[in-house]
């Protein structure tokens, strides 16, 4: 077995090859990356929209990110984890971010966590590498303050925006960020930021520029069927796989052909006479 992935074994990929990230947040899906050799695993807060049915990313918890982080690194022995900070554990009170951060380590047993850029994002990841927890830092389209940047849009499209962004990079980098998502962002300015940092860029939306990619799995499956963003690449349709494996099974049963003899016990019949 391949030895557990270290956060230093991230930062050293950068420019030797790329790096592949997934989200997973279940046992089963985590183990199928594990076994795949996939370099990290997100445990998303897109938990919300794609398992939990919920409009929006500020909508899911601590609680639980944590029981899904907990069954992902069940299933993990390579593969690094990062858990993904939900909008009440850090953007409500940077104060707690530490604390909250320390979870993902302690209770979920995950090797670093995620966080979004938003207006104290330098305070709280400042907070976070202090405390020596591993960050990973977010930037771009950042999905929990989406309302504030004008909505889900490719961000960094002109020349002050772009400026801000790779700004936004570099001073996380400065923090102790050991790696940094870039979400929707022209790939030409990926690049640059890819440029400017020591440190490994994951994109997703950003162009092949970047050091690594990331994709919500349930996207690249064809398990999440409300909306499917552009940079998304569905490698196979699981939804109407799925879907036709129910309808046969509902017209087995029906039809009484299952279960046949094959999925059934049976008794000795000098046992049956004597009931």
């Amino acid at each position: 077995m391949t030895a557990k992935i270290t956060i230093n074994d991230i930062k050293a990929l950068k420019g030797r090859r790329k790096i592949t990230m997934l989200t997973a947040y279940d046992y089963p899906t985590a183990a199928l990356m594990d076994r795949a050799e996939i370099d990290m695993i997100l445990v998303g807060d897109s938990l919300a929209n794609v398992v939990l049915g919920l409009d929006s990313t500020t909508k899911v918890g601590m609680s639980e990110m944590l029981h899904h982080a907990k069954a992902v690194t069940r299933a993990v022995k390579r593969t690094l984890v990062v858990g993904d900070m939900p909008f009440e554990s850090y953007q409500i009170n940077p104060d707690e971010s530490a604390k909250n951060a320390r979870r993902f380590l302690v209770e979920a047993n995950c090797d670093a966590v995620k966080l979004e850029w938003f207006d104290k994002c330098l305070e709280a990841t400042k907070k976070i590498a202090q405390a020596g927890i591993p960050v990973m830092g977010h930037i771009g389209l950042t999905p929990q303050t989406a309302e504030k940047i004008g909505g889900f849009k490719v961000q960094g499209k002109d020349a002050d925006a772009a400026r801000k962004l790779i700004e936004q990079a570099l001073e996380l980098e400065k923090l102790g960020c050991f790696a940094i998502v870039l979400e929707c962002v022209p790939d030409k300015i990926a690049k640059l930021i890819t440029e400017k940092l020591k440190i490994p860029t994951i994109g997703i939306g950003a162009g092949i520029y970047c050091d690594g990619q990331v994709l919500v799995t349930n996207d690249m499956l064809g398990l999440f069927e409300r909306f499917t963003p552009k940079f998304v690449k569905k490698y196979v349709n699981l939804s109407e796989l799925i879907f036709k494996a129910i309808q046969s099974y509902k017209d087995e049963v029906t039809q009484k052909t299952f279960p046949g003899p094959e999925h059934s016990f049976s008794i000795k019949v000098e046992e049956l006479n004597k009931i």
